[in-house]
């Protein structure tokens, strides 16, 4: 290994990921720079990436796209934080023999946690009401009630059966309904499986926890979002791309729903001029589902780890094969 390897970490929205671990010991075979900002122009991209032998992604903030992997020769080292990302094209990653490495033992309970939040706030019309409040008003509107409501989940893995529990713990009617989800499995979680059509036309609240694939993209679409009740709210804290952001911005300016809250979009940062940025119908917050102090300690410390066995040649924790 060289002398003087370069660690880069990106997207540090919140100039904090250097407290979650030791970078220090990494010196001084290696260096660690913190980036803040986010860059989405290619070249702007491999201008500054292209001295780092190791980058370090926060989830899926930046695209390392097979020509994005390309353009950067002195790349041998991606480290993300969990074992999945869809945001690094691995096959390409593969064929540049580079290592990819995630962290293992994610809070599943940070993103439950948020969503349910979500769905607090916007059934309870809490951010406009605390903004009432904080410019001199008061009561705006009336909340609705979740008992007896019908909470409908796309998608019942290891999230979906934790907002299983909180939505039965608010006397809440649970469904859910995804490609590969089956009655028993639904009812070993107390949830009952709808058809697919079935979980638009019931859902009070429609909670969306399926991961982005080529099969659940634009999978609420025009279509679904139109069979669901005008009284009825989308909470998205899974991925942007699996609702189709035209559909939805149509269906809330119209009123075909009522309104949602969302975590997840098809471009993030969001877009300073964005309509989910002003839509008084939609409650959105900048991506935080998975972001909690312990989510960060274990991972920021995992990465650490990861890049130290690296540079003492034995790669861990590695995603795929290279």
């Amino acid at each position: 290994m060289p002398d003087s390897i370069r660690v880069a970490v990106l997207d540090d929205y919140q100039r904090n990921a250097d407290s979650f671990a030791n970078w220090s010991s990494l010196e001084p075979t290696a260096k660690t720079v913190f980036f803040h900002d986010n860059i989405s122009d290619i070249d702007q991209l491999m201008a500054r990436l292209e001295p780092f032998a190791v980058v370090v992604v926060i989830r899926e903030r930046t695209r390392f796209s097979a020509e994005l992997i390309s353009r950067l020769p002195n790349l041998k080292m991606i480290a993300t934080i969990g074992m999945a990302n869809a945001a690094i094209d691995l096959a390409a990653a593969r064929a540049h023999n580079i290592v990819v490495c995630g962290t293992e033992s994610m809070d599943l309970e940070a993103t439950p946690v948020l969503t349910w939040a979500l769905l607090l706030a916007v059934t309870r019309n809490l951010y406009s009401e605390a903004a009432s409040v904080r410019a001199g008003g008061w009561q705006l509107g009336v909340g609705i009630d979740l008992q007896g409501k019908t909470l409908a989940l796309l998608g019942l893995g290891k999230i979906g059966q934790v907002m299983a529990r909180y939505g039965a713990a608010f006397k809440m009617r649970v469904i859910a309904w995804s490609q590969n989800l089956t009655a028993d499995k639904a009812a070993q979680h107390g949830v009952e499986r709808v058809e697919k059509d079935d979980l638009f036309q019931q859902a009070d609240v429609l909670s969306i926890h399926v991961r982005l694939s080529e099969r659940t993209r634009d999978l609420v679409g025009e279509r679904e979002l139109e069979l669901m009740k005008p009284t009825a709210y989308l909470v998205n804290t899974s991925r942007g791309p699996i609702v189709s952001e035209p559909a939805l911005i149509a269906a809330l300016q119209s009123g075909k729903i009522k309104g949602a809250a969302l975590d997840v979009f098809d471009q993030e940062p969001l877009p300073p001029a964005h309509p989910f940025r002003f839509l008084p119908n939609v409650l959105a917050t900048p991506h935080v589902g998975y972001v909690t102090e312990a989510t960060y300690a274990s991972a920021f410390q995992q990465i650490v780890e990861n890049i130290a066995a690296w540079l003492d040649g034995k790669p861990q924790r590695v995603i795929g094969k290279v």
